[in-house]
């Protein structure tokens, strides 16, 4: 009977994540600069594989907006062929790393991190898709796009008069438009809709009747036909550094963006916990076989695997089956497929790479300091000014120098005891980078003084700090001075020793 249950449950989620995952698959892979069907091939591959392989079951995997940007500079820079050879390594090293069982290690990346790097992508998807929507060729860059959009806006609006660049920004902000407003508006009784689908559907029909001149989805009658299989003269290309380094992006990022969507999707149901190491083999076998057929990259996509969660699925049965509705669409309806205006697809991408920026990420990471907004934001403006890797290391070199900083402060205060006596109270971490300071301040203290020094308050002190107290205590016992330590602190067994003689209890 449970079983029957979960079988109703988890194809009604089936229907409503192919709805979430259709108009997705093929504007991801427009937007990385390859033909929509490779979008198709990857959505399937990731329903019908990776769903039945899944260390995460009620996770859904894709083509996901965060490795569109990295995919379109592959492209433009080495060409379409060079996209399968990539991808191939990249799905054998998340495999590695899987059976590695490094799956807990791709969820270390700050958060400040990880939220600039979806709203750098964010930013990218939108200023390229504002192209697209005008029936044009995105640029190669982020700043490009930005630099060309006013001139080929204008163009467009100049040539007012039966101009199908008009006609294609009218279609893509209809979209965009029904959208918004479906998603503040919609009845309790069809909320299983996405807004992306709603919006595809009303602009196709209408653009459709009036037989508007704009440009339409192109997709092969045979999804046979969009395969380009891999062979050995392009695994040959691996041999250039740039497509390694290539390879190397592609692995990390999938991968982070996945396990935290798995994790993300845990917290969302009370069902089994994922198995990141399973999962990361998973995407690894995925990715393999997408670059065996010249697809798209996949990651598991908390959009759809959230709307999985949210129409009630329970187990990888759901995944699976959204994967065979894509197949049998593409198969046996391609006709209506291709009757959908690119500029339609463009404006879902603009709407959903505007939802990657997120302004309250921003506000929330600001309770925990200046310094992660301020990571989040350099995070994003490298990637746009830059390119994805470069904006990613960006925000791991400021995270790895705040946590030098944070590490290495050592904050002290003079203060007197209960006999009038001199101490001296120390809080945060006494390393070999507090030398400078600390001896600055020893300096200060009169020879024959008796000085305590507080350290109940330190995180740790390293020999380095504690080098410098016992020759400070030796030099002032010459001059009637002396050195008495108060409280505990973290140290190594070989500092704790030296110590341990002159340190009195708090």
């Amino acid at each position: 009977m449970n079983l029957l249950r979960f079988l109703s449950r988890d194809a009604i989620a089936s229907v409503v994540v192919f709805l979430v995952a259709l108009p997705l698959c093929m504007g991801i892979a427009i937007a990385s600069g390859v033909p929509p069907a490779k979008g198709l091939i990857t959505g399937i591959v990731g329903g019908l594989v990776v769903g039945l392989l899944a260390g995460a079951p009620l996770q859904v995997s894709g083509p996901a907006a965060g490795l569109a940007v990295l995919v379109f500079e592959l492209v433009n820079t080495h060409g379409l062929s060079a996209l399968g050879p990539v991808l191939l390594l990249a799905g054998a090293l998340q495999c590695l790393a899987g059976v590695l069982r490094l799956g807990g290690w791709f969820r270390i990346v700050a958060p400040a991190v990880v939220s600039g790097m979806l709203a750098g992508i964010g930013i990218l998807i939108m200023l390229s898709q504002l192209h697209v929507m005008l029936d044009a060729e995105p640029q190669a860059s982020g700043l490009a796009n930005l630099i060309a959009f006013p001139g080929a806006a204008w163009e467009a609006v100049r040539q007012v008069n039966g101009s199908s660049s008009l006609m294609a920004g009218a279609v893509g902000i209809a979209t965009i438009a029904i959208m918004w407003l479906w998603e503040r508006c919609r009845p309790a009784s069809l909320r299983f809709l996405p807004g992306a689908l709603v919006g595809v559907a009303l602009v196709t029909w209408v653009s459709s009747g009036v037989a508007l001149p704009i440009n339409r989805v192109m997709l092969p009658d045979d999804l046979g036909q969009a395969v380009d299989w891999i062979g050995w003269q392009g695994l040959g290309t691996l041999a250039d550094p740039s497509l390694l380094v290539a390879a190397l992006a592609m692995a990390f990022i999938a991968s982070a963006e996945t396990l935290l969507s798995a994790a993300a999707v845990d917290r969302m149901h009370a069902g089994p916990r994922s198995q990141f190491n399973r999962e990361l083999s998973a995407q690894g076998v995925g990715n393999m076989l997408c670059g065996a057929l010249g697809a798209l990259p996949m990651t598991g996509v908390i959009v759809r695997s959230s709307a999985n969660v949210q129409a009630g699925a329970r187990t990888r049965l759901s995944a699976i089956l959204h994967g065979l509705w894509l197949l049998a669409l593409v198969m046996l309806l391609p006709g209506l497929l291709q009757s959908i205006p690119v500029a339609c697809l463009g404006g879902v991408l603009v709407y959903t790479g505007g939802k990657l920026v997120d302004v309250r990420a921003v506000r929330h990471l600001g309770r925990y300091g200046r310094t992660p907004p301020l990571i989040y934001l350099a995070t994003a403006l490298s990637i746009v000014c830059t390119d994805l890797l470069t904006g990613v290391l960006v925000g791991f070199a400021l995270t790895l120098l705040k946590l030098a900083w944070s590490a290495s402060r050592l904050r002290a205060r003079w203060g007197t005891d209960e006999a009038g006596g001199v101490e001296l109270r120390l809080r945060g971490t006494a390393t070999f980078l507090s030398v400078p300071k600390l001896a600055r301040l020893l300096g200060e203290v009169s020879p024959d003084t008796h000085l305590r020094v507080c350290i109940g308050q330190l995180r740790y002190i390293d020999h380095a700090c504690a080098e410098l107290l016992d020759d400070w205590q030796r030099t002032v016992r010459q001059q009637g001075g002396d050195l008495e330590m108060i409280g505990n602190v973290a140290m190594s067994h070989r500092v704790e020793g030296r110590l341990r003689r002159r340190t009195a209890p708090a």
